[in-house]
């Protein structure tokens, strides 16, 4: 399981700092949907937006405008700005398309695999093995490292693949998925062994050079992750958690 962080915390380590004002909003209200904390659904009004994040009006619309292009808040015309909806088909179709990107870009990353990229992924598994070690001990201090550590891990395994290109729109398409995450995680405790045992299981195919198990492994992987959540969990408000997940039929290949 995972806890929801709080309101301000960063779900990345060691990110670039803002360099400009409208940056450091649009980082902020950007984390704020990614984490859940501005949820599916929710009016994005200026004013309150204002007050909220201490920006101008004008910073406010730029990066809401922004925000739209990333697919993360819907432009309504005259009724204003809005986080996206989430669904299941959404949840689905995002996770499709993020198993294609991650498998071939994994599939290329061992074809150019070198000692400094077996190093970067050596280096990411030991700091999500420490923090899944005792992520259920305090779930809610523990679960922004753990989802830094996640995604460091899953970058670590594509980073050699040689595509720009790949890696940008699989970065798209992971914060997409982490946004159904951290909605769920808000509400329900999941467990943890099937995600240890494939991050291992990810580590030893990765090492051993073994393309075939390793597409194999990420591919049910991304896909498991998707197949436990369900409609209450993308729409119920933070509040006490349900216990287990409902297991859903397999996202469609």
């Amino acid at each position: 399981m995972c806890g929801a962080p709080e309101r301000g915390e960063q779900m990345t380590e060691g990110a670039d700092q803002p360099t400009t004002l409208t940056e450091a909003v649009h980082g902020r209200i950007r984390n704020d949907i990614l984490l859940g904390l501005l949820r599916p659904g929710d009016k994005l009004k200026l004013d309150a937006l204002r007050d909220r994040y201490d920006a101008s009006v004008n910073t406010l619309r730029e990066t809401l405008s922004r925000l739209v292009s990333e697919g993360l808040v819907a432009n309504e015309g005259q009724r204003g700005f809005t986080v996206v909806s989430a669904t299941l088909a959404d949840l689905r179709d995002i996770t499709e398309m993020r198993r294609l990107l991650e498998c071939e870009a994994a599939r290329l990353s061992l074809k150019r695999a070198d000692l400094d990229w077996e190093s970067r992924v050596v280096a990411a598994y030991h700091k999500l093995s420490r923090i899944e070690a005792v992520i259920e001990e305090d779930p809610k201090r523990y679960g922004p490292q753990l989802e830094a550590y996640n995604r460091e891990f899953h970058q670590a395994l594509i980073s050699a693949c040689g595509s720009r290109w790949l890696l940008t729109f699989h970065g798209i398409m992971y914060d997409q998925s982490l946004r159904y995450r951290m909605l769920a995680f808000q509400v329900r405790n999941f467990p943890r062994e099937q995600p240890r045992r494939a991050q291992r299981e990810l580590l030893e195919a990765a090492l051993a050079r073994d393309a075939n198990k390793l597409v194999a492994v990420l591919s049910a992987h991304v896909t498991k992750g998707a197949e436990l959540y369900d409609d209450r969990d993308l729409a119920t408000r933070p509040g006490v958690k349900r216990r287990g997940p409902r297991r859903k039929a397999a996202v469609r290949r």
